[in-house]
């Protein structure tokens, strides 16, 4: 090739070259658009027209290790697991408003009903009944006293087989679940309460063991039941003056009990600096035993139900609800953050209206 030729390729080359360079930069590459998860799609629920709006049924019954366990309600020698559901049921059907202990961290109830709880749009659907109180000298301006937030999960049947299965469970999506640092406490607490577990878990789990015997005395009280997470954490539930019953569920067979589920972060601050005034402030909604009962934020509503992932999910409505303790935490002479219930109620049985 003649050298005035081979230039004049090479310059076309070069052009192309720096055309499709430019090309490259000026039109990026488009992203993906991502496939959308497919809903889940559920039959229609049956409607009982003479449904009752309370607790009808307590599939299991099983606390974690507190201060009130084997107490609320009361285990005598001998009970199975089925006597303690039986018992669990009494405190809480028609209305009667028994409070039952869940323990500490990851204990749980799992209740039923006569009929399903439907799913209105833009209603709250249910409300979980505890005992949470605001504290009278509480010096913040956040709300809080003694609320002791309970996670809620949610099933329907839709399989009609009157249990829950396992891939039928989801959780509501309560406002820590959104965005824990946004509670109106969190910054106080991180800034006051040294040594505060403030992390929010989707993945916890907690093993608790039995006691080889109980406290001969009072210096075995702060090291009574060993516990340890799967993040790294150990400590013990200890054992306090006002109750001398053993804490380990008593109907409980072998040496240790663990429990899986999401932890929510702690919500105490010792206000008094002395240990003598403890103040469990309130998660914004969406827990148990977290707001006062007669208040909207009891109230649940169950397009609030995400699956493992954190994605939205529409039930029809829900059969059977289960509610577990959410904070560990020790609270000086209050003893361990425990859930306590008093009942489900089904708000549209009530002909409670209650818009989200």
């Amino acid at each position: 090739m003649k050298p005035h030729i081979q230039r004049a390729f090479t310059a076309l080359a070069l052009v192309a070259s720096l055309s499709f360079a430019a090309c490259k930069s000026d039109t990026p590459t488009p992203t993906p658009t991502p496939t959308p998860q497919p809903q889940p799609v559920f039959p229609k629920p049956d409607v009982n027209p003479n449904a009752t709006p309370y607790v009808t049924r307590v599939l299991e019954y099983l606390p974690a290790v507190g201060q009130f366990t084997n107490t609320l309600p009361e285990y005598e020698a001998g009970d199975t697991q089925e006597d303690m559901n039986r018992k669990a049921l009494e405190y809480l059907k028609d209305n009667q408003r028994g409070l039952v202990t869940l323990g500490g961290w990851g204990g749980y109830i799992i209740v039923g009903f006569d009929h399903t709880i439907l799913n209105v749009p833009g209603k709250r659907d249910f409300r979980v009944l505890g005992n949470a109180f605001f504290g009278n000298n509480n010096k913040e301006a956040y709300e809080g006293g003694s609320c002791e937030p309970g996670v809620i999960m949610v099933a329907y049947d839709a399989n009609r087989n009157g249990r829950p299965d396992e891939d039928e469970w989801y959780e509501i999506e309560g406002s820590a679940h959104v965005d824990h640092t946004k509670e109106p406490w969190y910054t106080l607490v991180k800034t006051k309460v040294p040594g505060a577990d403030l992390n929010f878990y989707r993945d916890f789990e907690m093993t608790y063991h039995r006691p080889a015997k109980e406290p001969e005395s009072k210096d075995g009280w702060g090291t009574y039941i060993r516990w340890e997470d799967n993040k790294g954490n150990s400590g013990y539930k200890v054992k306090n003056q006002w109750h001398a019953q053993p804490y380990f569920p008593q109907w409980v067979k072998g040496d240790k009990l663990t429990f899986r589920g999401t932890r929510l972060p702690q919500n105490s601050q010792d206000q008094s600096g002395v240990g003598t005034y403890y103040v469990l402030y309130k998660f914004r909604y969406g827990y148990a035993d977290n707001e006062l009962n007669d208040r909207k934020d009891s109230a649940i509503d169950i397009d609030w139900a995400v699956d493992k992932k954190g994605r939205k999910v529409h039930l029809p409505g829900v059969d059977f609800i289960k509610i577990y303790t959410g904070v560990n935490q020790e609270n000086g002479w209050l003893g361990e953050c425990s859930t306590e219930i008093a009942g489900v109620n089904d708000l549209h049985v009530l002909k409670e209206d209650l818009p989200n």
